[in-house]
This record gives structure tokens, C-alpha cells and sequence, in this order.
């Protein structure tokens, strides 16, 4: 059986900065053992960001593995979950709502304390 992959969105490489969130840990609490890709627009996304919450989002981004894209933003990830049938990570409200009407698996942050998987 194959390993449920997961797509990160650029605000879900900052969780474990502003609420101290252990991504990998709560990844294998909800799915197992999972192989987690960042799109290469969320890349550029955090380039831009400034300050130390976005550098330390940068070093994560970087061990996971990347998906080439021409897109940018939202239809990015969105892009990159359909082409690898893979949950998404986001706490992005117009990005939940858009991932739910693809029937997209999505999993968000719950009580600023833990992830939840919806769909």
C-alpha cells in the first residue's frame, strides 16, 4: 500500500513557529508514515517574508521534497494535491473552503494545539 502524501502551504511551514506545533509528529499521529511536498511557489512565498518566523519556515521547506509548478498561490497547492492525490495542510480559510469543493482531503490546525484531518 502506498504512503499518503501530504502538500504543505506556506502558512502550515509557519505553524510550528507560532504555536509550537511539531509538524512531523502530528503528520504520523494522523496518517503514518507519509512523504510531505512543498509546492515551488510556497518557496518563493516564504523568500519574500521577512523575519525569523519566515527564514526558520525557508530551512523546514527544505527537507521536505519539492513539487515543480508554474503556478502560483492557492492553485498551486491545490495543483499539486490533485497531481499527487495527496492531503493538504493549511490554515488558509478561502483555501479550506476551495480544497473542500475539490473534495480534497484537508487537515487544519485545531485549539492552536494539535492538526485534525477533515474529508
Amino acid at each position: 500500500m502506498a504512503r499518503p502524501r501530504v502538500v504543505l502551504d506556506a502558512n502550515a511551514l509557519l505553524l510550528p513557529f507560532q504555536f509550537r506545533i511539531n509538524l512531523d509528529l502530528e503528520l504520523a499521529r494522523l496518517l503514518g508514515a507519509c512523504d510531505v511536498f512543498v509546492p515551488e511557489s510556497v518557496v518563493r512565498e516564504l523568500e519574500r517574508l521577512r523575519g525569523r518566523e519566515g527564514k526558520a519556515a525557508l530551512r523546514l521547506a527544505a527537507k521536505y521534497a519539492l513539487h515543480a509548478t508554474t503556478l502560483a498561490g492557492d492553485a498551486a497547492v491545490i495543483d499539486a494535491a490533485k497531481a499527487l492525490r495527496a492531503h493538504v495542510v493549511t490554515s488558509d480559510r478561502e483555501l479550506l473552503a476551495r480544497l473542500r469543493d475539490a473534495s480534497i482531503p484537508r487537515i487544519t490546525l485545531r485549539s492552536k494545539s494539535h492538526l485534525v484531518l477533515e474529508g
